[in-house]
Formats: C-alpha cells, structure tokens, sequence
C-alpha cells in the first residue's frame, strides 16, 4: 500500500472519530464530512490545510477547522 494511502486512511479514520463524538468540523469556512476533507486533502497540492482546534471548558475537543495554507512567492 502506498504511503499517502496509508496516511489518508488514517485521517479518515481520525476524523470520524472525530465526528462520532460530536465535533464540529469545517473547511475553509464551510461544514464538511471526514469524506469531504479527506478528498480535499487528496487533491490539493501543497503546503495544504492547517488545523484549527476549538477546545470546549474541559478541554475537549469541540469544533476542528481546515484551511488552506497559501504559500508567498
């Protein structure tokens, strides 16, 4: 198995759980499914998409958000 395959199902494996859990999650600003971000990941060419936690009073996790990083020239 090639190795972003391996990496692309462990986001997806991680992002479900996620979602399982309750987590809101976005990219670039609009809701998205573990499916959608992963296909995004897949296609986009780097740097890619930089994470954003949102941690609820107890320090969980409660919102994670995607978006693309731009490179400068």
């Amino acid at each position: 198995m090639p190795e972003d395959t391996k990496e692309y199902q462990d986001l997806f494996r991680e992002l479900d759980s996620y979602e399982k859990q309750g987590v809101c999650m976005e990219l670039e600003g609009k809701p998205a499914s573990p499916t959608q971000i992963v296909r995004a990941h897949m296609i986009r060419e780097e740097p890619g998409y930089m994470r954003d936690y949102v941690l609820n009073e107890k320090g969980d996790v409660k919102a994670l958000y995607f978006d693309h990083v731009k490179k400068d020239r």
